[in-house]
């Protein structure tokens, strides 16, 4: 299994719906984390049988089973047309449990359909309850403006990197990016141009790091980025790099407008507290406004 499918595989298993792969004959390929909570039956028991063979056997609102009939994988197979239903599985304690479900058809390199995937929704209260929940949850470590995670939620991985480094000696690296002249930003052009810069910026450090990376928004504008299993030369590479893609962005609704960063970058050290990490990146950061602005200082 390559890098792309361990992302892949890893977004899968986090989704809050269940997903399953079947071949051309049915056969269950893949079997998410959502669809062993949803409904009880883990991977190893499903993946190699046919979704008939006594697991989903799903049934229509009058009690129709529909494996061995009009099965929306079945028809999806045969014609390759997209389906969308509701029906009610067959969940692994033995009750029934309404579900909304969405199938599509797998084609291989010549267009011919070799398989299909379902996706399937929990439509029971308690599900919709906790699926609410977890949203509220989610919320609350995300920053609304820019879709970046907030500041409560850097400090919880702070924490955990930190954790990490005190017992398994990982380090990990931080940068501090500020926006330059923003005040000038928002006299100048407006806040609502102030706020379209912020979602450009958040956006461009966000698709620069990897996916095991974390880039935030600390505050106003101010970014905080926590690297992971990272080496001087590679930090202050990315540190560089959110500099160039920063300076290279704009926004052609706003009258071209162009910003810079300044970056502070540090990897934590084994007798770093959190405070004293944060002090320490907060005047690297400081040392790159003094310094002209628009470059990165490493300490």
């Amino acid at each position: 299994m390559d890098r792309n499918d361990i992302i892949y595989k890893e977004i899968l298993d986090n989704l809050y719906d269940g997903v399953y792969f079947v071949d051309e004959k049915r056969v269950i390929t893949y079997w998410n984390k959502g669809a062993e909570r949803i409904t009880g039956y883990t991977s190893a028991e499903v993946v190699g049988k046919r979704c008939a063979d006594n697991i989903l056997v799903h049934v229509d609102h009058e009690g129709n089973v529909l494996c061995q009939g009009v099965c929306p994988v079945g028809e999806t197979l045969a014609d390759g047309t997209h389906r969308s239903t509701e029906v009610y599985l067959h969940h692994r304690a033995g009750h029934r449990v309404p579900i909304t479900v969405r199938v599509a058809p797998i084609r291989d390199a010549q267009d011919r359909v070799v398989g299909a995937v379902e996706v399937f929704s929990d439509n029971t209260p308690e599900a919709a309850a906790l699926q609410r929940l977890a949203e509220a949850e989610r919320m609350a470590y995300v920053d609304p403006l820019t879709g970046l995670a907030n500041r409560r939620y850097a400090e919880i991985i702070l924490r955990a990197r930190h954790e990490e480094m005190e017992r398994y000696g990982w380090i990990f690296g931080v940068l501090f990016a500020d926006i330059d002249r923003f005040k000038k930003i928002n006299d100048g052009y407006g806040h609502a141009a102030g706020d379209e810069v912020l979602k450009m910026v958040a956006r461009t450090l966000a698709n620069s790091v990897r996916s095991f990376d974390l880039v935030s928004r600390w505050g106003g504008e101010e970014f905080l980025a926590i690297i992971a299993n990272v080496d001087r030369e590679e930090l202050a590479a990315t540190a560089n790099r959110f500099r160039a893609l920063v300076e290279q962005s704009n926004l052609s609704s706003v009258q071209d407008l162009r910003v810079t960063i300044s970056v502070g970058a540090t990897l934590a050290r084994p007798e770093d507290g959190i405070d004293g990490l944060l002090a320490r990146v907060d005047s690297l950061m400081y040392q790159s406004k003094s310094g002209g602005r628009n470059r990165a200082t490493l300490g």
